[in-house]
């Protein structure tokens, strides 16, 4: 009989790279399609306007990013502590493997190994309002720096199989179909669990999820300024997979490790809404409300609220990667478990709320 280990953790981009995590706010107040009333500090919140300080919020960056650091190596403990005999990692995709030519609601990544290089390519300044073309990793690694990361395939191959026998109809691979085969969601989590570079010794079972959907293809995963997105002319894609089935295939996961001779880390990494996905607040800042909502129902193990979530109302509040939480959130439901700890780190001028959480056995 398996044992689990549950963890929500980020994969937040910006953590990976020195500057201002803020700088975002710069180039959507440069946008002449931003709103007008936007533009004066004086109409945001007023907990939005004490980040953004009188120093372009520098001052919360700097809180902001050593907190997460600080959670990632509570994570890693927790990690160690129940040393896993691998890592189940929910995902998204950004039109790293999901492309034109197959994009599955869900792909099972059956992989023996990949070598990640995330340093060959540079943050491109729309990211996060860099101001150049190129900025220095947080760890001042070289750019030809190699991240060896150990797959699982059996591990891979029985919970596709497990899955597909209750009916999901999932998708598997056994080897990348674009580039490395991994995107920034599965490298980030593992950086950043190693955030100390003790190296990552668990084989990882990545799960990827179809989280943006309708602007997969449409947008290749890039975040748009208002001008952007106005500007895009191509049609919307086909939607990513319902919130309330990627909480039961969470559940579905749970199961087949209880069933298991593995003990197993179930991890779902995100952050929560994300500003440029948050159209109804112009792209500006993230469903803070929805976030905190979804937040206490979390620490409280209240599932009910998460259960029954529809796509629409996950896009409208800017939850698109919140996907891979609900996964996670349907594992620990169905375990009857709550958090153990968790913490919720808001933020409306880094682009994104974050939260961390760990479901011990």
């Amino acid at each position: 009989m398996g044992k689990i280990l549950g963890l929500g953790i980020t994969h937040y981009p910006g953590l990976s790279f020195k500057g201002n995590l803020a700088g975002r706010i710069n180039l959507l107040l440069d946008d002449p399609a931003l709103p007008d009333p936007l533009r004066d500090p004086a109409n945001w919140d007023p907990a939005m306007r004490a980040q953004w300080g009188d120093d372009e919020g520098q001052g919360h960056v700097r809180e902001h990013r050593q907190a997460m650091i600080d959670e990632f190596r509570k994570a890693r403990h927790e990690l160690d502590a129940f040393a896993p005999d691998f890592v189940v990692l929910w995902g998204d995709d950004q039109y790293e493997n999901f492309r034109e030519d197959c994009v599955p609601a869900f792909c099972v990544l059956a992989y023996h190994s990949v070598e990640a290089t995330p340093w060959k390519h540079s943050l491109t300044p729309s990211a996060f309002g860099a101001r150049s073309d190129r900025v220095t990793n947080a760890w001042d690694e070289p750019g030809d720096k190699v991240f060896p990361i150990k797959g699982h395939p059996d591990a891979g191959k029985y919970l596709a199989t497990a899955l597909l026998r209750e009916g999901f109809d999932i998708a598997y691979s056994y080897k990348p179909l674009h580039g490395e085969g991994l995107g920034h969601a599965h490298v980030n989590s593992v950086l950043y669990l190693d955030w100390d570079r003790q190296g990552f010794p668990y084989p990882v079972v990545p799960i990827t999820v179809n989280s943006y959907g309708r602007n997969l293809v449409r947008a290749r995963g890039k975040a748009q300024t208002p001008s952007e997105a106005l500007a895009m002319e191509a049609d919307f894609d086909p939607p990513g997979p319902q919130p309330w089935r990627c909480f039961q295939l969470g559940a579905a996961v749970a199961r087949a490790v209880v069933d298991s001779p593995w003990n197993v880390a179930l991890i779902a990494s995100s952050s929560w809404s994300h500003s440029f996905l948050t159209q109804k607040h112009a792209g500006f800042f993230p469903d803070v409300e929805s976030d905190r909502l979804f937040y206490r129902a979390l620490s409280e193990g209240d599932w009910d609220l998460w259960r029954h979530v529809d796509l629409e109302e996950a896009e409208d509040r800017g939850h698109h990667e919140l996907l891979n939480w609900f996964c996670l959130a349907g594992a620990m439901a169905e375990l009857g478990r709550k958090p153990t700890y968790s913490r919720y780190l808001e933020s409306w001028i880094t682009n994104s709320d974050k939260v961390f959480a760990v479901f011990r056995p």
